[in-house]
């Protein structure tokens, strides 16, 4: 009944806040023009981000109401930790999310903001702390298996993650419906693996996530009526870091699931080094936006995304050798850079 209650609330919240987040990108002149990388006619609020805001830490602060109101288990020390340093790291980047809207802000206060909520994470304890590698067998000898890092190790790592899964859902966000949608997916099986572990309560958060990315979605698809903006995108990525560490072996589901945009954002980095030496300069290179001047339509390219993240997500789920695991992502990381680099190729036949 309490999942079906703090869905039901992140839900609601997300839906009945977006046209008021639509009303206030246009009071406050934070809107999108036409033109650009983006293709939309009119001026669209990009304060989408105060809904997912309001659907996902309205429902987080239920289930500690819940918890204390005795309707839900207590929540254990640790777990209380976690979750507070979840919603509280959600709450700064969003609060920078607006302002960056509002302002638009170069590029080193983003990243500033982006290794503070990290820095923040850490101070919770949601860290990368181990890893449990596919187990080989050589000359006799077991390779692999139970994993911890030292601190060196885990909190550069954790760094690393944190503003790698932000980055990632930040340029992820560039058709309607493709962040908002793929975040959902990757939420709901996330607190599908959280409840299979016994992380009863951990499960919630990913839920509320999920919930809220679905709320939002009817006025973000296309065509859509309202874009999330840097408040929405910081705070799905964050929030999916942040899940994704909170019990184990959710980094290898977050890394099948988001596979493709994850290994389109290294890619992008790399291509952006070499032919421009800046990859944070913005630009129409992303996987997506190849894909459009391909001539695909957003939906189609959309629907693409959400069938491979949910095949794959569904797959780190019931694939328990980790063997096969690795495999699976080798595999798709092979295709994708596959597909990336025939596309980039095309590109620079193009311009020749």
């Amino acid at each position: 009944m309490s999942y079906l209650l703090v869905f039901a609330v992140a839900f609601l919240l997300s839906l009945l806040v977006t046209p008021l987040s639509i009303k206030l990108g246009r009071r406050w002149n934070v809107v999108a023009e036409p033109g650009g990388r983006r293709i939309h006619l009119g001026y669209i609020s990009r304060l989408g981000g105060v809904a997912l805001f309001a659907g996902f830490f309205g429902a987080g602060l239920l289930v500690f109401a819940l918890s204390a109101a005795g309707v839900w288990p207590a929540i254990g020390a640790e777990d209380a930790k976690l979750l507070t340093g979840v919603l509280l790291g959600s709450l700064v980047i969003f609060v920078f999310g607006v302002l960056d809207d509002k302002f638009e802000f170069p590029s080193w206060p983003q990243f500033a903001a982006q290794f503070a909520v990290a820095l923040i994470a850490i101070g919770f304890d949601i860290i990368v702390q181990r890893v449990t590698f596919p187990t080989f067998f050589i000359g006799g000898y077991a390779v692999g298996g139970y994993k911890e890092f030292p601190g060196w190790i885990t909190y550069p790592l954790t760094v690393f993650w944190v503003m790698g899964m932000i980055n990632t859902v930040n340029w992820l966000d560039g058709l309607d419906g493709l962040a908002a949608g793929v975040t959902a997916i990757a939420s709901l099986l996330f607190a599908v693996h959280a409840y299979s572990l016994g992380q009863t309560t951990v499960a919630l958060f990913p839920l509320a996530l999920a919930a809220a990315c679905l709320g939002f979605l009817p006025f973000n698809f296309h065509p859509a009526r309202v874009f999330m903006g840097s408040s929405g995108s910081v705070l799905l990525g964050f929030a999916l870091a942040s899940l994704s560490i909170l019990a184990p072996a959710k980094v290898a589901t977050a890394l099948l699931v988001l596979s493709v945009p994850i290994i389109d954002v290294a890619w992008l980095i790399l291509w952006r080094w070499r032919r421009r030496g800046n990859p944070t300069h913005a630009g129409r290179d992303h996987l997506h936006y190849r894909l459009l001047d391909l001539g695909l339509s957003q939906r189609q390219i959309v629907l693409l995304y959400y069938s491979f993240c949910a095949a794959f997500g569904i797959l780190a789920l019931i694939i328990e050798v980790r063997l096969f695991k690795l495999l699976a992502l080798a595999v798709i990381g092979v295709m994708t850079l596959a597909v990336l680099w025939w596309l980039s190729r095309a590109d620079v036949d193009q311009t020749r």
